[in-house]
């Protein structure tokens, strides 16, 4: 019996003989385009009726690489996985050279990494709502302990590091300002230009300081502030400790009997929180100082006006809410920075991936957060 593939070099036969064992001759040439098809014509004769043993007989063979070798290992090895005794007969000189280059033991071996399997939907969502639980549950296990530290440092204030907490109102405060000022500007310049296009149509122009103080002050105010500490100190928290964790700092602390959270995370919170309001404060002033420049060069309003209804469009529960915003979003910033850095594990590449991930997150809260302050709020006033 004899089988060539087609537009191969190589051909097949066989040969039953007594006690039903099977010999197989080989001959003509195999190369790397001709693999497949060899090892799916043996795998046909030997399949055709099971033989109590195979031989393969490789004297005509006139040429084998490596891709060919293996098609043979792995025919001889499915054999041997269906309880068929086998073996290579008259191998020449040339050919045992290329058979010794496969490893045969590292064939059956798992691959280091598995193939991947086509995921379904429903799978990815399940993966996706498993790795949000525990990315909550982390947080709310960091929050708790983050709480305690608190609780314990209220009744000794003598513990905190006060020049650690002084060193962070410079770097989120004072070295702020002056990005907090121009964004604040901008925002106020864009929202008294935008809004006075429309109300200008019904001679309005004077409802544009107003527009601008109570846009500024309940809503922009706070949370791009928060928004601008967010990438600018919770990025940098979580870098600070996540670098400790890469360097084991942080073991170094706890091994000297130092809690880390009251060590490192503690200050950080501490000037945040009370950085964060005076720059929403700031902010405000610079926003309606940039709604006002647009009202007095474009408006044909003064700037006593401007002011006079700016001050009368803001009451005392406006200015309250947004420090109270601006309190709990610094509370926002500081937990999920510190977190995100003690939560590092591995090299630089983590570091990374913990401040980009404590940047994204914080800004997401900082907005779900305000929305519930503005159904609050709402409903309080």
């Amino acid at each position: 019996m004899g089988l060539k593939a087609p537009s191969s070099g190589f051909v097949v036969s066989s040969v039953r003989q007594d006690g039903n064992a099977l010999l197989v001759t080989l001959e003509g040439r195999v190369a790397l385009d001709d693999a497949d098809r060899l090892l799916d014509a043996l795998q046909s004769l030997s399949d055709q009726e099971t033989p109590a043993s195979v031989a393969l007989d490789l004297a005509r063979i006139s040429y084998l690489d490596s891709a060919g070798a293996l098609a043979l290992v792995r025919w001889e090895r499915g054999l041997g996985a269906r309880g068929i005794p086998s073996a290579m007969l008259r191998v020449p000189e040339a050919l045992r050279g290329i058979l010794g280059l496969i490893d045969r033991e590292g064939i059956g071996r798992p691959p280091l990494r598995p193939e991947q399997k086509p995921v379904s939907l429903l799978e990815r969502v399940g993966d996706a709502s498993l790795v949000v639980y525990q990315d909550v549950k982390a947080l709310m296990g960091f929050l708790g302990d983050l709480l305690a530290a608190l609780t314990h440092l209220a009744f000794r204030p003598r513990e905190i590091r006060w020049d650690d907490f002084f060193f962070y109102v410079r770097r989120t405060g004072a070295e702020g300002l002056p990005i907090v000022a121009l964004i604040s500007l901008l925002i106020g310049l864009i929202i008294a230009f935008m809004s006075s296009l429309q109300l200008k149509q019904f001679g309005a122009n004077v409802y544009v300081a107003s527009l601008v103080a109570v846009a500024i002050v309940r809503e922009l105010g706070p949370i791009m502030t928060a928004i601008l500490v967010a990438g600018r100190s919770a990025s940098a928290y979580a870098a600070e400790i996540g670098t400790m964790q890469v360097n084991e700092e942080v073991d170094a602390l706890v091994t000297m009997g130092f809690d880390p959270i009251r060590f490192l995370a503690v200050p950080k919170l501490l000037a945040t929180v009370v950085v964060l309001p005076l720059l929403t404060l700031y902010a405000d002033v610079f926003g309606i100082l940039g709604g006002m420049i647009v009202g007095v060069t474009g408006l044909d309003l003064t700037v006593h006006t401007f002011l006079l209804t700016s001050r009368r469009s803001i009451t005392l529960f406006h200015l309250f809410s947004s420090l109270v915003k601006a309190v709990v979003f610094a509370f926002v910033i500081a937990w999920i920075g510190c977190q995100r850095g003690f939560q590092v594990r591995g090299g630089v590449e983590a570091v990374g991936e913990a401040t980009t991930s404590a940047v994204v997150t914080s800004i997401l809260l900082i907005v779900i957060v305000d929305s519930a302050f503005a159904v609050v709020l709402h409903y309080i006033n």
